[in-house]
């Protein structure tokens, strides 16, 4: 039997038609990457270069200018600020960084779920679409917990270590435990600021559970029993 190997010029038309897989695929490989890179400058340095994906996904997915404009418009701004927190060594650079990164990611999560709420047919890539939304207001709402623990210190405390301030990859463990209703786990908001984010990715979770998630799935119920006919 003869094996051939991948065309590797299938690969960008791959990530044409499935740009939301490229995207999940992303998030998910820096999600791998950050327990080796969770010290502060390393993880804003990587941080600040993984943004380009998100811009890119949400250009693919809409084709617009003005989306691509804006998004484009969040991510240069963080990532260079990123870099001069980094360089200069001013944590407020990393804060503000942090603000812009949080409102890129709700941006690009809520031009998936436009995406795939303006299609009334389920193809894969709004269930890659789905996936990737769903990571991406995680990492929203843990941007989100990060410029409030910088403003407010003390927001948030775990069982280790309790007093210090949680690094950025115990605020994602719980911007995750918090969007998907498992729990808050070892990580617990004490300010009211935070406690407040922490209701509010509660009821986004169980929102996009509701008006997502489950049309996604009734519209493939319904695709199923139309073909059976």
């Amino acid at each position: 039997m003869i094996r051939t190997r991948p065309n590797p010029l299938r690969w960008p038309a791959i990530a044409a038609r499935h740009p939301s897989a490229l995207l999940l695929a992303a998030q998910l490989a820096s999600l791998m990457v950050y327990p080796w890179v969770d010290g502060r400058d390393t993880r804003v340095l990587f941080s600040a270069f993984t943004l380009v994906a998100v811009p890119l996904a949400v250009w693919v997915v809409f084709r617009s200018h003005a989306a691509n404009w804006f998004a484009w418009a969040l991510a240069v701004p963080a990532m260079l600020l990123a870099v001069a927190a980094i360089a200069l060594g001013l944590p407020a650079l990393a804060a503000v960084s942090a603000v812009l990164e949080s409102l890129l990611y709700f941006y690009a999560a809520g031009a998936l779920i436009v995406y795939m709420l303006e299609d009334h047919t389920v193809t894969v890539d709004e269930l890659f679409a789905a996936a990737a939304a769903f990571t991406l207001l995680a990492w929203g709402f843990a941007y989100a917990f990060l410029v409030c623990q910088a403003v407010a210190p003390g927001s948030f405390t775990g069982m280790v270590e309790p007093e210090r301030p949680r690094r950025w990859l115990e605020l994602l463990f719980l911007s995750f435990s918090t969007l998907s209703g498992t729990g808050n786990g070892d990580v617990m908001p004490l300010s009211a600021y935070a406690r407040v984010l922490v209701m509010l990715e509660q009821f986004a979770g169980v929102g996009y559970i509701a008006a997502v998630v489950s049309r996604l799935i009734a519209l493939s119920i319904v695709r199923r029993r139309g073909g059976q006919r």
